[in-house]
């Protein structure tokens, strides 16, 4: 499928508020990858598919994750939604015909993160996190981040959805947990080198 056929059909899938987040994340992708030296053709198609997943319902997400042998861990299984990007990825090899494994990765972590994730994932996360439509508590200052430094900013968002889901009383994924200490520790081992 070429990029108008995989629009289209996304559009008669999600709902319309949905589809202008996914516009609106392919246009937060694209400013990104620019500035941080991604592949702008890799961050828009990663983008326009992140949320490819989103319409299946919980008991589809399980049946589609268990079919297609992704592993689905205590926290996913209580929480199916955070499958919606392990499956998405999966969908969009399938049924979209993306075969690009870095692709298919910043698609499949851009809800958890994931310990040494790419610029690719750092970008489709963050996009993800800032995009203009986006209104919750302490957006305006990782985006201000996100124009300084890409792995602060990821930090920045990363900590913020923590803290807002273990307020919410919901499960945290050790997925992101892991991540951000990545982020941090591979960030004190830079300082380190540099005050030498």
């Amino acid at each position: 499928m070429n990029w108008n056929e995989i629009e289209s059909d996304l559009k008669n899938k999600l709902t319309n508020k949905r589809f202008l987040h996914t516009r609106n994340v392919v246009e937060a992708a694209k400013y990104l990858a620019l500035k941080y030296g991604g592949d702008v053709e890799k961050a828009s198609l990663a983008a326009l598919l992140h949320d490819c997943a989103k319409y299946f319902s919980n008991d589809e997400l399980l049946y589609y994750a268990e079919n297609h042998h992704i592993k689905i861990d205590t926290v996913s299984h209580n929480d199916p939604q955070l499958l919606h990007g392990p499956v998405g990825a999966a969908v969009a090899k399938d049924l979209y015909g993306i075969v690009d494994k870095e692709i298919q990765d910043a698609i499949c972590y851009h809800t958890t993160g994931r310990k040494d994730m790419t610029t690719l994932d750092k970008i489709i996360y963050l996009a993800d996190f800032i995009e203009k439509g986006r209104t919750y508590p302490g957006v305006e200052a990782i985006r201000k981040t996100a124009l300084l430094n890409l792995d602060k900013a990821t930090m920045q968002a990363m900590t913020n959805s923590i803290c807002h889901v273990a307020q919410m009383g919901s499960l945290i994924h050790k997925s992101t947990i892991c991540a951000r200490n990545d982020l941090i520790i591979k960030e004190i081992k830079k300082n380190k080198i540099e005050s030498e």
